[in-house]
């Protein structure tokens, strides 16, 4: 019989997972990972009470504040109801999820479409992946954007533009080719974001003007690229926003060339940047369209994508195409259709625009005062806060790492109390504060943050 231990102390801990724990799931970006005991709304709390203000919300999967009372309670009648069904099978909430995810999309951007479900973000990609490759006879061959991140499959890292990704573990199919993605900030001096747009636009097309690019048979007109796959914010890469006119210009090539654009949600959907799918602020239509993450608010995981009826319909895609034990899971497809409910019964294309504006002009006043903030944008609750030398444009990634360890300590003066700071770095350069607080987030949380971060600064500049 199994005897289970005595409640570690932390000190145990530390030396259990340095000795049975792989390090190779992502915890190990800081010396040694905190310890977290319990959450609410906006807040991690340590062992010993002690609050850090979440900015990040795992990496933008708990939308909707941590414990959300309304989800929570959705999680707990499903698991005394119909926890575990196997797939093979049907369950209410699968069917209701999917034909609400088809319908909106079909209402926003005109076309019918199917949706398939599977537990994570690069699962759901590898599918994606499935549906593509079926459609175009067999291409393997993918555009996807420099900056980009798709997930670690063996799959999505082929087209995820980090090769430190795929350095390890060589390559199954075809490796992307990468495209300049407008990151303004870093583009050539002297354009307008919307002139360097355009310029990457005329770039990308500049690939199908000859065969001797090496992506088009201009005899037949036959491209040897299957789909595109784009973030509309760039998520790892930063949050790096594009011009408006952008994804129109790339997608009239794709148009012209028989190549599908695939669209990945999975970080910056859920109304992180005040629409339900951040592709609706560009104008343009996806062929597919791949979510998860906080459409479950991290309860459970639960991914999948949508798309047009022609590349998913059963006579193309059958049973059996691609499979997960716990793809659609109840406990899952329960709680992301009531977090559909709950966006269609409040405004948060409102609220998250309101607090995003307020977010961004915050940030923008500290970059007043802080040369080492060398650009700060934004569109809803996606925002970036980018940290350089105090000549406002040089990285500074020693800064921004000093800066996430002080956070960490959790002795950080903001409206009187002591507390830390929960952040995300990205962005090319790695010097890239990606901010995504709870949609939930208050007014008067969003100025403790900002002291918080201008507590930081003064802290890690002195140093």
């Amino acid at each position: 019989m199994y005897d289970a231990p005595a409640p570690a102390t932390e000190a145990e801990l530390r030396a259990l997972e340095a000795d049975y724990c792989s390090w190779g799931d992502t915890v190990h970006y800081l010396d040694h990972p905190k310890f977290f005991d319990t959450c609410e709304g906006s807040y991690m709390y340590d062992a010993e009470g002690r609050a850090f203000l979440d900015l990040q919300m795992w990496y933008s999967a708990v939308n909707f504040g941590y414990r959300n009372p309304r989800l929570n309670a959705v999680a707990h009648r499903q698991l005394d109801r119909l926890p575990q069904v196997a797939s093979q099978y049907l369950h209410r909430e699968k069917v209701e999820l999917a034909a609400t995810i088809a319908r909106d999309i079909e209402a926003k951007f005109g076309s019918k479409g199917r949706v398939h479900f599977n537990v994570g973000g690069a699962q759901a990609v590898e599918d994606s992946l499935k549906i593509v490759r079926n459609a175009s006879g067999g291409k393997s061959l993918m555009f996807a954007f420099e900056g980009g991140y798709h997930g670690r499959t063996l799959g999505a890292s082929a087209i995820t533009s980090s090769y430190r990704y795929r350095r390890r573990y060589g390559h199954f199919g075809d490796r992307a080719q990468f495209i300049e993605f407008p990151y303004h900030f870093r583009g050539p001096p002297g354009m307008t974001k919307e002139e360097y747009g355009e310029h990457c636009v005329a770039k990308f097309a500049r690939l199908f003007e000859t065969e001797y690019n090496g992506v088009l048979d201009t005899k037949t007109g036959q491209a040897e690229f299957a789909a595109f796959y784009i973030e509309p914010i760039q998520g790892t890469g930063g949050y790096v926003i594009p011009p408006p006119n952008f994804f129109i210009g790339i997608k009239k090539v794709l148009d012209q060339h028989g190549i599908l654009l695939v669209v990945d949600e999975i970080q910056m959907g859920m109304y992180r940047t005040g629409k339900l799918w951040s592709i609706e602020h560009f104008g343009v239509q996806p062929d597919v369209l791949v979510f998860g993450k906080a459409l479950t608010n991290g309860l459970n995981p639960l991914s999948g994508l949508w798309a047009r009826e022609e590349l998913i319909n059963p006579t193309v895609f059958p049973p059996g195409s691609t499979h997960s034990t716990f793809n659609a899971n109840p406990m899952g497809t329960a709680v992301a259709l009531e977090t559909l409910r709950m966006c269609g019964e409040l405004d948060y294309g409102r609220s998250v625009a309101e607090k995003g504006a307020y977010f961004l002009e915050g940030l923008k006043a500290l970059q007043a005062r802080w040369p080492q903030i060398g650009d700060v944008d934004g569109l809803g609750l996606a925002l970036r806060c980018e940290i350089c030398e105090a000549d406002g444009y040089t990285p500074n990634k020693t800064l921004l790492d000093r800066m996430e360890e002080e956070a960490m300590k959790g002795d950080l003066e903001a409206g009187g109390r002591r507390m830390g700071l929960i952040l995300d770095v990205g962005g090319y350069h790695k010097n890239v504060i990606t901010l995504a607080p709870s949609l939930e987030i208050t007014f008067e949380e969003i100025d403790q943050a900002l002291e918080l971060l201008d507590a930081l600064l003064r802290r890690c500049v002195a140093a």
